[in-house]
């Protein structure tokens, strides 16, 4: 008999923000859902305030609970109020510790994979967190010591279309500055790796599109794709990876042209974003890639105005799940 799979891990997120909410309804459908097991890290005080606030009956456990009838939870210690829509700074240190357990955990094999709920920032910064986002503290997590990060990269995932931006939380303005023939060579690698081991994609097929209108017109309205990205893609066709482009990013992502990849690198975040969340809004997966384990996460903010209501729809968390589990052995 083949040994069972170990559990995902599901940190919590932003406890006034819609991520715990989702994860009681999922957990409550588990059996509909046909869900794989999966070990919450969290504080189980807060839990089971939210759980009764949308009642919803749960019972919480160790790690080691069945899963059939029990939510496994790592319980993190801390002060964390039940405050639906109103973030404190109170319960930043524990948000921060649940992350770093269950990736902790995930590196060494006692849980498969990462999923992780929305987190807010804002908060964070005031309980002393040093790094631009979530993506970034994972990376710094799973740094060996002594070595610098490895470049993580963000994918956004849903069925065929699979888009990265190049650049992410930056100010427009500076987009063009950061557009390097490195990065866009370093991204693409990881990229071409991670399909080939993360998604079984025997020989990924890669479109990369310019920065500028019509990808710059020859440099007539833009440098960058004559320059910069046009060479890049020549040094990865050279490798052997099967990277196209640049391509006007208006029609790279017309449906009968990125049907033909199975990825698509843009420039910068919205030309990227905006074809993923127009073909799926809520279903979309939030996938890093470039790391030594799999991590997913929603594709969606905390929603502090749905949080504590019931609302809201749980398609994106589900589809994390559901990724994730594939890409670590799963159904």
């Amino acid at each position: 008999m083949a040994a069972a799979l170990a559990p995902l891990a599901l940190s919590m997120g932003e406890p006034s923000g819609i991520g715990p909410d989702l994860i009681l309804r999922l957990f409550s459908q588990r059996a509909e859902l046909r869900l794989p097991p999966f070990v919450v890290y969290g504080n189980v005080p807060f839990l089971r305030a939210r759980a009764a606030r949308l009642g919803i009956e749960v019972a919480f456990g160790t790690p080691e609970a069945d899963f059939v009838t029990t939510l496994p939870v790592l319980d993190i210690d801390g002060m964390v109020p039940d405050n639906p829509g109103a973030p404190t700074a109170l319960s930043g240190k524990v948000v921060m510790e649940a992350i770093a357990r269950a990736v902790a955990d995930t590196l060494r094999g006692a849980t498969r994979g990462l999923v992780t709920a929305p987190i807010h920032k804002g908060v964070l910064y005031s309980a002393g967190f040093k790094y631009p986002g979530h993506t970034e503290y994972l990376a710094a997590l799973c740094a060996t010591p002594g070595n610098a990060p490895r470049l993580p990269v963000m994918m956004l995932a849903h069925e065929e279309l699979r888009t990265i931006p190049l650049t992410i939380h930056v100010p427009l303005h500076e987009v063009p500055g950061l557009v390097t023939t490195d990065l866009i060579l370093k991204t693409t690698r990881i990229v071409a790796h991670d399909l080939r081991n993360r998604f079984g994609i025997a020989e990924p097929r890669i479109g990369i599109a310019g920065l500028n209108p019509h990808a710059g017109e020859g440099g007539t309205i833009g440098r960058q794709e004559v320059d910069i990205i046009g060479p890049a893609v020549a040094a990865l066709v050279h490798e052997g990876i099967a990277a196209e482009g640049p391509f006007p990013a208006d029609t790279l992502f017309f449906p009968a042209h990125w049907r033909q990849y199975d990825a698509v690198i843009a420039m910068y975040h919205d030309q990227a974003l905006i074809p993923i969340k127009t073909v799926a809004f809520d279903e979309a997966v939030n996938v890093t890639l470039g790391l030594p384990i799999v991590r997913t996460s929603p594709d969606h903010g905390t929603a502090f105005d749905l949080a504590g209501s019931g609302k809201g729809s749980h398609a994106s968390f589900l589809a994390a799940i559901r990724l994730a589990d594939k890409m670590t052995g799963g159904a």
